[in-house]
């Protein structure tokens, strides 16, 4: 919850809201990123179950992340794996990071919280919007896209399938070391330890890493959805993503 006024939390960038500590410097920044061919971004919109692989064993040695403040997707001259999480899971996540960020304004209720997410009104705009931008670029080589779900029903598949999409061999053995340190399980567990390192930060958003990690779950949305909110959720949904590929390979229960 935060004591700090709205404006000096958020601002607009083209029209989507980011928090202030995401500068306009910054955010005008990505349209000139000098990159190298063979530069890899991981990307997700906020609270999709991001994972940083490349903290867990050297797979690509120019992979960076870029998990909440990139723009929707505008062309790349590289390689970006993109993270898919279904939207009622995140707009949860979202809800609870929100209320315990003091870099964020405060949110009094999740009713409330859910109408801002529908409409896109929370930070890096909507994610509708976003998810639909790199969906358009699916069939592109040079973009993988993953879902959180699958992520967390098979993590060594994944693995797999982004070391195949990457060019990179590696034995069942470093498969087994990569799910081990990136998995969710194994990153909270870290969290004190990387707390007390104030050089460490892990989110453009804060530097708290219990703020990160709350549950990681498939199916948490079902404690908050009331049945008349899940069907104004669903009826939203379906609007905004029937001409979707994507939407048709959503998961939303483990």
């Amino acid at each position: 919850m935060s004591s700090q006024r709205e404006e000096d939390l958020i601002h607009t960038f083209n029209g989507i809201t980011f928090s202030t500590r995401s500068s306009l410097e910054l955010l005008k920044s990505l349209d000139t990123f000098d990159a190298r061919e063979d530069d890899v971004l991981l990307v997700s919109y906020p609270k999709s179950g991001f994972r940083s692989w490349s903290c867990a064993i050297d797979l690509s040695p120019n992979l960076e992340c870029m998990p909440s403040y990139l723009l929707p997707y505008h062309e790349l001259s590289f390689s970006a794996i993109y993270i898919i999480r279904n939207p009622k899971d995140t707009a949860v996540s979202m809800y609870h990071y929100y209320r315990e960020n003091p870099n964020l304004p405060t949110i009094d209720t999740w009713p409330a919280f859910l109408e801002m997410f529908l409409k896109g009104d929370v930070v890096c705009g909507s994610w509708f919007d976003h998810i639909l931008s790199w969906e358009e670029h699916r069939n592109d080589k040079n973009i993988l896209l993953l879902f959180y779900e699958d992520m967390k029903k098979d993590l060594p598949k994944v693995v797999k399938k982004m070391c195949l999409f990457l060019g990179v061999n590696i034995g069942d053995g470093e498969v087994k070391e990569v799910c081990k340190k990136s998995s969710f399980s194994e990153m909270k567990n870290n969290t004190e330890k990387e707390n007390r390192d104030p050089s460490h930060t892990v989110c453009t958003l804060t530097s708290n890493r219990k703020l990160i990690f709350r549950k990681g779950a498939v199916g948490d949305w079902k404690n908050h959805f009331t049945p008349k909110q899940n069907r104004s959720f669903e009826e939203a949904f379906n609007k905004k993503m029937k001409c979707s590929e994507v939407a048709k390979h959503i998961v939303y229960e483990s």
